[in-house]
């Protein structure tokens, strides 16, 4: 089992993977496949597709994209975020094809539905995924994408971390997405919520500052977006200078490691 993770994420918009700057400016890259397939054969240790567009339009999940994903025959662990509002999206979207649900807008506008979701799909498929923004070291702020405005951390959060129905929380530094993060270690422990294994997300470009929130036993993975995008080593290159223990090893792109018996 792994200590900790190195997610790659793949940011879709108008079905097309983009790259994002604090989810304000894009630039296109490409085809979601032929990105979510590369990270696939470098051996990230789970893909993170998210779809930044499906809750503000009110579309739905995107079954299509996922359906097309599925028929990849990938090998590594699927998240699936956006527009996931009902539990009965969330079970059609494991049935297309990925292990794990991200969710955000439902964790405040339908947190009974988070709830069922939970109840058919067990805790470890839900992860909580909050943009914040430390205000203070005292105060947690979240970012509402729909409204486009700055709101309290919010109780219903807090609730569903303390009942176990999500199994991780994924905090988004969504102003410096595309740049570099403006979290600090320090300020995890002003989180309004109960202790919670911790996907840190937006910015994380440098190795050694992955490498600094990784070694926090509450941090148990930081997701990496843009840059491994560009170059076919750039995940090889960037886990090799995170040098941590607690990864997987590297390995060479298009191999995977031997098990031990």
């Amino acid at each position: 089992m792994l200590k900790k993770r190195l997610i790659g994420v793949v940011t879709v918009r108008n079905g097309w993977a983009v790259q994002s700057f604090g989810y304000r400016r894009y630039l296109p890259l490409g085809r979601v496949e032929c990105l979510v397939e590369n990270l696939d054969r470098w051996g990230v240790d789970e893909i993170l597709v998210q779809t930044i567009d499906r809750s503000a339009d009110e579309r739905g999940p995107n079954l299509d994209l996922l359906g097309r994903l599925g028929r990849l025959g990938l090998e590594t662990p699927l998240i699936y975020g956006g527009g996931i509002a009902t539990a009965d999206q969330a079970v059609r979207v494991i049935q297309a094809g990925a292990d794990r649900v991200a969710l955000d807008q439902a964790l405040h506008r339908v947190p009974d539905e988070v709830r069922r979701m939970s109840a058919r799909l067990g805790a470890q498929a839900l992860i909580a995924a909050v943009p914040a923004r430390f205000s203070n070291a005292e105060c947690v702020l979240r970012h509402d994408y729909v409204s486009r405005q700055c709101l309290p951390f919010g109780n219903g959060v807090s609730e569903l971390i303390a009942d176990r129905v999500v199994s991780e929380l994924m905090l988004i530094d969504w102003q410096n997405e595309g740049g570099v993060t403006g979290f600090e270690p320090g300020q995890l422990s002003a989180l309004p919520c109960p202790p919670v294994p911790l996907i840190v997300f937006g910015g994380f470009s440098d190795p050694l500052t992955a490498r600094r929130f990784l070694d926090l036993p509450a941090v148990a993975a930081v997701a990496v977006g843009n840059l491994f995008a560009y170059r076919e080593h750039a995940y090889q290159t960037y886990k090799r200078s995170v040098a941590s223990s607690m990864l997987r090893p590297p390995i060479h792109a298009g191999a995977r490691p031997i098990e031990e018996s």
